[in-house]
């Protein structure tokens, strides 16, 4: 557990009076897409956690602590319940990329939760978009399934992250139907330097066209990178380079009238 919170007293009980207490922070980073009406029709959540003596602390100092009490269902939820609520008092952006650990996708509770969110604030579950990373769908690939089919049933969406890591399999895509990939920033760096990063890139925009999923590049940080992206027909884009990460409510709350 390397986080200077391990060095806490009772970590465990620190972390849930965090969520009690709301001592989180919800950022946001647009997504950017290539074609269609909406130029940002999306945007990725990020939590930060409050500390006094720190300010907002970044997901590495505090995310290991709640995989290592097992606790990362609950703060799942509380990113869950705090987007539904921006999204019930209007946003502008019209959906939202939220993670979801490895742990969460075994919790059956945490679908009936975002069921259950969606219906009693009036939000469309189409709004939110559930992200699983590439690693966790390769070492749980039932459990991402059985998450994948669940949500899908309560009409949200579902992205694969990280993907191409590790060997480029395309197996999972079908058995999860997902919406979208999002490929690895290692690939998407790489893209102006290696004949390899793009031979990869060029086999996913062929699969995502074929099988009608969207492909979104992260870790965009060049102009250069960005102009390749759209020549290879790649739809979205993201990173540092399209739309830095601010707080939620600076992006999506409804311009004043």
């Amino acid at each position: 557990m390397d986080s200077e919170l391990a060095g806490w007293p009772k970590p465990a009980e620190r972390l849930r009076q965090a969520l009690a207490q709301n001592e989180f922070e919800l950022y946001c980073q647009p997504i950017l897409a290539f074609g269609g009406s909406e130029r940002y029709p999306m945007a990725e959540v990020l939590v930060r956690m409050r500390e006094e003596e720190r300010a907002l602390l970044p997901p590495g100092e505090f995310l290991p602590v709640f995989e290592h009490y097992a606790m990362m269902p609950q703060l799942d939820r509380w990113v869950v319940t705090r987007v539904i609520e921006r999204l019930a008092r209007g946003s502008r952006v019209p959906r939202f990329t939220i993670n979801v650990s490895g742990q969460t996708l075994q919790d059956a509770q945490f679908v009936i939760h975002v069921g259950t969110q969606t219906r009693k604030a009036g939000v469309a579950p189409a709004s939110l978009l559930f992200e699983i990373d590439e690693s966790d769908v390769l070492t749980r690939l039932e459990a991402a399934v059985r998450f994948a089919n669940a949500i899908k049933a309560v009409g949200c969406g579902l992205l694969i992250d990280g993907f191409g890591r590790r060997a480029v399999s395309f197996t999972p895509l079908k058995a999860l139907r997902v919406d979208y990939v999002k490929v690895d920033g290692g690939i998407v760096r790489k893209l102006l330097t290696s004949e390899v990063a793009r031979t990869k890139m060029n086999a996913m925009v062929r699969v995502a066209e074929a099988l009608g999923i969207g492909l979104v590049a992260e870790c965009v940080e060049e102009q250069d990178i960005l102009l390749r992206l759209k020549a290879l027909n790649v739809s979205h884009a993201q990173g540092f380079g399209v739309y830095q990460p601010h707080p939620l409510d600076s992006i999506a709350a409804p311009a004043a009238t």
